[in-house]
């Protein structure tokens, strides 16, 4: 994850709930859709349309990638495999 310093969390934190809870409220099918507008328009206005920024913003989005899977989707791989064996 973004490992910021502890005091710049709570700012962001405060910032993030209201719109974390409207993309929970809406339906399932409909969430998806929500978050993708949502990140794809805060990398429009965070990273300006050159190609230097182009590659920033890749890398922000390739390293969430991979650090929700080793930090969320190993571990609970790793459960599951722990609780219904692995495949043969």
């Amino acid at each position: 994850m973004p490992y910021i310093k502890q005091h710049e969390r709570p700012e962001i934190d405060t910032l993030l709930k209201p719109f974390i809870d409207h993309i929970k409220s809406l339906p399932l099918e409909d969430q998806d859709g929500a978050l993708n507008y949502s990140v794809t328009k805060i990398i429009k206005h965070v990273y300006p349309l050159k190609y230097f920024h182009i590659n920033r913003a890749l890398g922000v989005l390739t390293a969430i990638t991979q650090e929700y899977f080793r930090k969320i989707v190993g571990p609970y791989e790793e459960q599951k495999i722990s609780q219904n064996g692995d495949v043969k």
